[in-house]
């Protein structure tokens, strides 16, 4: 399970260009694998490239990624509250597109960030549209949807 996920999330990296500047994205990557690692090692081994592998691994990368994203938000507010440098708004959108949008939404309520920001709000629901017709178009493809 461990190499599976490790595959996957180094795979992500190499090809998604904007991943590889991203310090959230890196913690992500920790936070799915070690815990992969921890329920690989106390709870049940799983066989690689299976499917119950693969839902296991959107349940831990919904989470880690949520997490990351709220993080991102958090450290970006404060940057902007003292002045200091401030994360790039393409590696916040970066981190939307993965599936951290309800990090995303939560972390601009609860830091009250990015809401007042036209473009920035016009993209992140157009993050938000284009991973439902995403998941759509995969559902469809798969049969799940008539």
């Amino acid at each position: 399970m461990v190499i599976t996920f490790t595959s996957i999330l180094a795979a992500m990296l190499i090809l998604i260009r904007p991943l590889q500047k991203n310090p959230f994205f890196l913690i992500y990557f920790g936070l799915v694998v070690a815990s992969a690692y921890y329920v690989e090692t106390h709870y049940f081994k799983v066989t690689p490239f299976v499917y119950k592998t693969f839902l296991l691994f959107l349940v831990f990368h919904f989470a880690a990624i949520n997490i990351s994203t709220i993080l991102a938000y958090g450290v970006d507010k404060r940057a902007a509250v003292k002045g200091n440098w401030r994360i790039p708004e393409i590696q916040l959108h970066t981190l939307e597109l993965l599936g951290g949008w309800p990090g995303a939404f939560i972390a601009q309520r609860l830091f009250h960030h990015k809401t007042k920001k036209k473009s920035f709000q016009s993209m992140f629901w157009l993050m938000l549209f284009f991973q439902i017709a995403i998941v759509w178009y995969i559902l469809k493809f798969l049969n799940i949807l008539s």
